[in-house]
C-alpha cells in the first residue's frame, strides 16, 4: 500500500468516527448542533468549531500545491505538471477530451443539483431540519473518500479510469456542502463560499491550462507515472 493510500484510509477512518460521534451529539448533546445557527459561531463552544477549521483547512489545502494530498486534486498546479514534449501534444485531440469530459461533468452537476433540490425541499417542508443537514454534510465527507478509495458512482458518469484523472476531483467540498444552502448563518455560509473559490480556480484552469488534465499531455497522470496508488480494482489490470 503507497504511503498517500495509508493516509487516505487513516482520514476515512476518522471521519467515520466524525460521522458516529456527530450522530451521538444529535441524540445526546442537540444543542452543539447550535453553532451552525446564525452568529452563533461566534457566541458559544462547539466540538463542531473543530469540524469547521479541519474543513477549512482542506479547502485551503486545495490552492496551494502541498504535499501527502493526491495528485487528482493537484494536477491543476504548474509545480505538478510534467509536460510531454510539446510538439508531440495533440492539441485538437486535447480539446475534443476536454470537451468530451465537460459534458460528462454538467452530467453530475445536473444530476447533483436535482438531488440537491430534494433535500432542499424536504428542508422547506421541514421534514428535514438544519441538524439533519449538517449531518448529511458529514456523510458526504464520509462518501468522499469512500469514492477515491473503494468505488465512486461518477466515475460511470465520467467515463476515467481512475481518481488521478479525473475532471471533477476537486468538485468535493462544494458537494459535500450544498446540502447546507438552506441553513444560512457564518458556520454554513462560509464554508459555502471557500468551496465556490475552489470549484472556481478549478475549472478556470481547466479552461486556461486544459494539458494539465490530459495523460496525453501531463505525463505525472499516467499510470506507469503513478505513486499515489489510489486506485482498486479500476486499473489494477493497467499497471500490470
Amino acid at each position: 500500500m503507497s504511503k498517500i493510500r495509508r493516509v487516505y484510509f487513516t482520514k476515512l477512518i476518522a471521519r467515520i468516527t466524525i460521522l458516529l460521534a456527530s450522530i451521538i451529539l444529535y441524540f445526546y448533546a442537540p444543542g452543539q448542533f447550535e453553532v451552525i445557527e446564525g452568529w452563533n459561531f461566534f457566541k458559544k463552544l462547539s466540538v463542531f468549531h473543530v469540524l469547521w477549521v479541519a474543513w477549512v483547512y482542506d479547502m485551503v489545502s486545495q490552492l496551494f500545491p502541498v504535499k501527502n494530498i493526491a495528485l487528482g486534486s493537484q494536477k491543476q498546479f504548474k509545480e505538478k505538471f510534467r509536460s510531454v514534449i510539446h510538439k508531440l501534444i495533440d492539441w485538437d485531440k486535447l480539446k475534443d477530451y476536454i470537451q468530451k469530459t465537460n459534458k460528462a461533468a454538467g452530467k453530475v452537476m445536473a444530476l447533483w443539483a436535482s438531488f440537491i433540490a430534494a433535500i432542499s425541499a424536504l428542508r422547506h417542508f421541514k421534514v428535514l431540519d438544519n441538524k439533519h443537514l449538517l449531518l448529511i454534510s458529514i456523510a458526504f465527507y464520509v462518501c468522499d473518500l469512500i469514492c477515491v478509495l473503494i468505488w465512486c458512482p461518477f466515475r460511470l458518469m465520467l467515463g476515467n479510469k481512475c481518481c488521478t484523472t479525473c475532471r471533477i476531483f476537486n468538485w468535493d467540498h462544494m458537494m459535500m456542502f450544498t446540502p447546507m444552502l438552506m441553513v444560512g448563518g457564518f458556520f454554513s455560509v462560509s464554508l459555502l463560499v471557500l468551496a465556490i473559490i475552489d470549484l472556481v480556480i478549478w475549472e478556470s484552469t481547466i479552461y486556461l491550462h486544459p494539458e494539465r488534465f490530459w495523460e496525453n499531455s501531463n505525463m505525472a497522470l499516467r499510470c506507469s507515472e503513478c505513486t499515489d496508488k489510489l486506485c482498486t480494482q479500476y486499473c489494477q489490470k493497467l499497471r500490470k
